[in-house]
């Protein structure tokens, strides 16, 4: 998710409350923000997500949630993908009644596809598309 952390960078680094919200039209809105909880190793939490909307309710189309760590340079692991038009909802690491639960097949497929994903945005523009002019939290 290297995208994603350029754009962290630009906005001066992940912190509690966070959110940024980037359009870059004619793609769908990117939204980042900080989780109030820490993810499954108890470092900080980053949510991505595009949301689209029907009936008047927003649809995640993609949502995932991240852990930011900073072993070796900054780093996002991927533990929760939900994508509301698929009706798809899974957690590859997790706490489970006190025990740390790593599903690494699950892990690894979401680690893939945020790889493309960040791809997609970063062919897209949405660093470039990150200005002051961006909402912030």
């Amino acid at each position: 998710m290297q995208t994603i952390l350029q754009i962290l960078k630009m906005a001066g680094g992940w912190h509690p409350g966070l959110y940024l919200k980037i359009d870059n039209a004619p793609y769908m809105e990117v939204v980042i923000e900080a989780m109030d909880e820490s993810g499954p190793m108890g470092l900080p939490a980053l949510s991505v997500a595009h949301y689209g909307e029907q009936n008047g309710d927003l649809m995640r189309d993609p949502e995932m949630c991240f852990e930011l760590g900073m072993a070796g340079g900054p780093h996002l692991s991927a533990f929760y993908f939900r994508n509301d038009y698929l009706g798809v909802e899974q957690w590859s690491r997790n706490i489970v009644r006190g025990h740390y639960v790593h599903l690494i097949a699950l892990h690894e497929q979401h680690q893939r596809f945020a790889k493309t994903w960040d791809n997609n945005l970063r062919l897209q523009g949405f660093a470039e598309a990150f200005t002051d002019k961006c909402i912030r939290g």
